[in-house]
């Protein structure tokens, strides 16, 4: 059964067209990431499932009811937002409890509820304090709390962990997977453009761009085979590496060609056909280059190439290469070190390589 399903949604702003024929379908008890950077359309999406936004055309359906044209608060959902947008002069207790008095949900249930949330996202110590005596990290999980005590069905976060510094959104990130977790069969769709939430806590990701979304998939699927070269670039840090060429028919298969070196593409998992003389770029990331000294002896790491730059990052480093009067970079131990100028050679692990057509920019 789908939780949510969006069927033929397009939201227009006069003339300006936000989201156009969109569908998607998200499964109960599912982790829904939406993916993108500012501008693609994933909170106008999230806030038109939450009924806070109108759309154009097409319909909302939530556990199987048509929500289109319902009030939010008629919609089953509880939804956290990127500001904590807590009420300063009631203390965590009655900023949990507030909207269960509202709805008229008896004293002894709401006791029961607050306590729950309470408990399971670890402010017990907290319900006696005001917001302005928490830290950033503490008034989420208020605001978190806050959606939790309603019991809805479907939950949705809008980049709830943003206004975060770095340490903090890494300790929440594992907070909101093991609440998802507890809530096995409470649906989460979630809003972010940092994309290694997206593929910490995500079952599935929706990567969008100019309010379509680029391709659905799970975040496996998502890193290492993603279907066109704007999914590709977007996704990793360090973003995959680019190399213009072309392929040639030899033998009995192809190759890929760059300036004067012929990659083979016999190990390469192909989505679409290859297409002999066609302009091509090819995708790599760098931890799937491998790079050895020139003297060194290697069976798959048989490219020539030139070392640009070493760049440590702690547990590994960065090495950025020219190969063929291109650039790309490749991910090595932090044992290893490599000079400036220092020849090397270099091989690529084809079977988690990406070939997308130069012309429709789609993965083959």
């Amino acid at each position: 059964m789908h939780s949510v399903s969006i069927r033929d949604v397009s939201l227009n702003f006069g003339a300006v067209r936000v989201l156009e024929k969109l569908n998607l379908d998200v499964g109960e008890g599912e982790f829904l990431v939406l993916l993108g950077p500012s501008g693609c359309g994933k909170s106008t999406l999230l806030n038109c499932i939450a009924g806070l936004l109108d759309v154009s055309d097409g319909q909302i359906f939530i556990n199987g009811k048509n929500v289109t044209w319902e009030q939010p608060k008629d919609r089953g959902i509880g939804m956290v937002f990127q500001s904590y947008a807590l009420y300063p002069q009631m203390t965590v207790e009655g900023n949990l409890s507030f909207g269960l008095k509202n709805q008229g949900v008896p004293r002894a249930e709401i006791r029961e509820r607050v306590d729950r949330a309470a408990k399971m996202l670890q402010i017990e110590p907290y319900l006696q304090r005001k917001p302005a005596h928490l830290s950033g990290g503490q008034r989420q999980r208020v605001a978190i709390g806050r959606a939790l005590v309603r019991e809805a069905g479907v939950f949705l976060f809008d980049e709830p962990l943003s206004n975060l510094d770095a340490k903090l959104r890494s300790e929440l990130r594992v907070e909101l997977k093991r609440l998802h977790q507890k809530l096995a069969h409470n649906t989460m769709i979630y809003v972010t453009h940092d994309q290694i939430e997206a593929l910490t806590l995500a079952d599935r990701i929706a990567v969008m761009k100019g309010g379509v979304i680029q391709q659905l998939a799970d975040p496996h699927t998502i890193y290492n085979r993603p279907s066109n070269l704007y999914v590709a670039g977007f996704i990793g840090s360090p973003s995959m590496s680019f190399l213009d060429g072309d392929i040639v028919a030899k033998g009995d298969g192809h190759v890929f060609r760059i300036g004067e070196n012929e990659v083979p593409l016999d190990g390469y998992v192909a989505d679409n056909a290859i297409r002999p003389e066609a302009d091509a770029v090819f995708g790599v990331r760098p931890e799937h280059v491998e790079i050895v000294p020139e003297d060194q002896e290697s069976a798959s790491a048989i490219y020539p190439g030139t070392v640009d730059l070493d760049e440590p990052m702690g547990a590994d480093s960065l090495v950025w290469i020219t190969f063929a009067g291109q650039t790309l970079s490749a991910r090595v131990d932090s044992s290893r070190r490599f000079s400036p100028g220092e020849k090397i050679r270099l091989g690529f692990n084809l079977s988690l390589a990406s070939i997308f057509d130069k012309q429709t920019e789609n993965r083959m």
